[in-house]
Parts: structure tokens; C-alpha cells; sequence
């Protein structure tokens, strides 16, 4: 329990550190920023499995059309989510990144309701209610949708769905979307490069170039972290403990980057959180009562 509950931690930890990562290579744009994370996450992912001989599995999924092609959307979810993500925190807009990730557990409560055709208790229609009115307030403050927050949200909840069913493991599945992205990512490198514009080869910085080769362990090592912890403690702790990584985001914003945070945007986020407290709490009273009840029928 322990060392899953440290597992967990240190992946959302690392993921509330990425702002920091990409401004610090914010002289590349989002789209060579993506590509190079393709094509150096999948370079650190196969090192990973060749040192476990882990390749088994890759034949075996080839041979099945429908699993390539589910992939073949969660792979385009998941780099359109890392789009979004770079363009955000590279253009002042980490706040609404982190509001987005702050979203996201009740978009997928939301998916499981439309697309699994799940029951909400009545605690969630509670949270996903809340804070559909702090996503309205903030609407109607800035004058528009916080398309920032909604489209990441909405992006790695369509994701999280896809690989809910998948028929691969966290590292296997990470390793396959990278492949099916590679192509693109070595074609669209391969043009900078035609053009005179691949910022890895012009760049007068050689902590540019290490910092664009890190993306892959940089990108896998959470992850796997993740599916470590998640093996070993409840889904009501890791629910809890996901808060992490946009909390850390925000600050960011808040003390680093230091964007603007007006008492009127601080109230969204408020009636936000006030929701996401609701779900987390329902959840916990839901799971104690359903341990409880199991307890005493032994």
C-alpha cells in the first residue's frame, strides 16, 4: 500500500512539474515539440521492452484489425491532448490547462453515464451540476468558453475511455500509440529538416537538443510510475491523490509564470473545486459504506 501510494505520488508529481519542461523549451514550436516526443518516447519505450523481452504481444495485436484501429484513435486522442497541453503552457495559458485536468474526473464521469450507460448516484449528478455552473461563470466572465480547459479535459477523457477497454497493458499501449504516431512524427521532422526549420539541428543551445531527446523518458517514466502505483492501492486513494498534478500546475501559473488570476476567475475555480470535493467525498462515504457492508455479511 505504502509503496503504491509512492508510486502514485511521484507520477502526479512529475506530471505537475511539465509546465516547467515545456517553457523550458519554448523556443520550439508545439508541433515539433509533439513530434519529437513521438519519436523519443517510442526510442526510450522499445529500450524498456527489449531490456523486459517484452515483445510478444506485438504480432498478436497486428493480427487483429479491430484492436489496431481502436488504437489507432487513442493514439490521435492522446497526441491532440499533447498538443493542446504544449500550446497552452507555451502561450500563458497554464491555468486553464490545469482547470482542464481539474475537469477531467467529471468528464469521465459524464462518459461513463453516455457512452457505458453507467448510473450516477446522486452525489455525482451533485458534482457534475456544481461544476457545470463554475464552467458557466467562467463563460460568462471571460465572454467566452474556456476552450483551453475543455478541450484537454474532454480529449484525455475520450482517451481514458478507449483505453479503459484496450487490450493492452499502460506500457505496451503507450509503446503501440507511439509507433502508429511515429510515421507522422519522422515525416513531419523529416520536412522541417527539408525546409531548413528543425529547430533540433538550428539551434545554437545543446540543452535544447537534451531536453527535446528527453521527452521519452520524460513522457514513459510517469506513466509507468502510474501503472506501478494503481496495481497496489484503491481506486478511491489514486482518485484522490490525481489532484495533485493540476494543483501543482496552478501554482505554477499562479507563482512561476506568473499569469493573471482575478477574483472573478478565482470564484470558477472555487465552484469547481467544491464540486470535485462533493465527487471525491461521495466516492469515499460510498466505498467505507460498501466495505463496511461486505465486512459485516462475513
Amino acid at each position: 500500500m505504502n509503496t503504491g501510494v509512492l508510486f502514485a505520488a511521484l507520477s502526479f508529481f512529475c506530471w505537475g512539474l511539465f509546465p516547467l519542461y515545456f517553457h523550458a523549451i519554448g523556443e520550439v514550436p508545439p508541433m515539433e515539440i509533439l513530434a519529437h516526443r513521438m519519436l523519443w518516447s517510442l526510442l526510450f519505450l522499445a529500450i524498456v521492452l527489449a531490456v523486459r523481452r517484452q515483445w510478444k504481444w506485438l504480432p498478436e495485436v497486428l493480427a487483429r484489425p479491430k484492436v489496431v484501429g481502436a488504437f489507432i484513435a487513442s493514439a490521435l486522442l492522446l497526441s491532440t491532448n499533447w498538443l493542446i497541453y504544449i500550446w497552452s503552457v507555451n502561450n500563458g495559458h497554464v491555468l486553464d490547462a490545469s482547470l482542464g485536468y481539474f475537469i477531467n474526473p467529471l468528464v469521465n464521469v459524464l462518459l461513463g453515464l453516455l457512452v457505458l450507460k453507467e448510473k450516477l448516484r446522486r452525489g455525482q449528478w451533485l458534482a457534475v451540476g456544481i461544476a457545470a455552473a463554475g464552467v458557466a461563470w467562467l463563460t460568462w466572465q471571460a465572454g467566452q468558453l474556456p476552450w483551453i480547459a475543455l478541450l484537454l479535459a474532454a480529449s484525455f477523457g475520450a482517451y481514458g475511455l478507449l483505453r479503459k477497454t484496450a487490450a493492452l497493458a499502460a506500457l505496451e499501449g503507450l509503446s503501440f500509440e507511439t509507433m502508429l504516431l511515429f510515421p507522422i512524427a519522422a515525416g513531419y521532422v523529416g520536412w522541417l529538416t527539408m525546409n531548413g526549420a528543425n529547430t533540433f539541428i538550428n539551434t545554437p543551445s545543446d540543452s535544447t537538443r537534451l531536453l527535446l531527446m528527453a521527452a521519452g523518458p520524460i513522457t514513459a517514466i510517469p506513466l509507468l510510475l502510474f501503472a506501478a502505483g494503481a496495481r497496489r492501492i484503491p481506486l478511491s486513494v489514486l482518485g484522490m491523490l490525481q489532484y495533485l498534478s493540476p494543483t501543482m500546475q496552478m501554482l505554477l501559473g499562479l507563482w512561476v509564470f506568473h499569469e493573471a488570476f482575478s477574483a472573478a476567475r478565482l470564484i470558477g475555480f472555487i465552484v469547481i473545486w467544491s464540486a470535485l470535493a462533493i465527487y471525491v467525498i461521495e466516492g469515499l462515504w460510498i466505498s467505507r459504506a460498501s466495505g463496511a457492508a461486505a465486512s459485516s455479511s462475513k
